[in-house]
């Protein structure tokens, strides 16, 4: 069964708009980049784990924490209060089993985000779901990127 390579253009760069307005809206590359790989990994996307995982690499993130991204809730000390908060949005976020968000993840998540943070991860958190949908559903093959 072939697949369609393509991406239309306009989806692709409104698509990267929205990216990197809630990239810069969050303010930190690094926990952007812990957000897309761990919802990523979730999501079984190959292509944008290659790529988010060499972003972490490039600005400065280490290998251990990138290497135990996927068993962040047993490994006390090594994220912050504030990245485990965003990391479980993430999760709630990327697997809707509930048909929400449990209250007690958003309002983890609104403790350590004011209003505009908050806004901004969820949209970086929707957007690499949307990547990771367009990526899975195409079986594009990881390697292609280059920071």
């Amino acid at each position: 069964m072939s697949r369609t390579q393509l991406l239309d253009r306009e989806v692709g760069q409104a698509m990267s708009a929205l990216s990197a307005a809630a990239k810069k809206g969050l303010g930190d590359p690094v926990l952007a980049e812990l957000v897309m790989i761990r919802a990523s990994q979730i999501n079984h996307c190959a292509f944008c784990l290659d790529m988010h995982v060499r972003m972490a690499r490039k600005n400065g993130e280490s290998e251990d924490r990138v290497q135990l991204l996927n068993a962040w809730e047993e490994t006390e000390g090594l994220y912050s209060e504030r990245e485990r908060a965003a990391l479980a949005l993430t999760e709630a976020v990327t697997v809707l089993t509930e048909g929400f968000v449990p209250d007690e993840v958003y309002e983890q998540a609104a403790r350590h985000f004011d209003e505009a943070g908050l806004a901004h991860l969820i949209g970086l958190i929707s957007v690499i779901n949307g990547w990771n949908r367009l990526m899975v559903s195409r079986r594009t093959a990881p390697g292609g990127y280059r920071p």
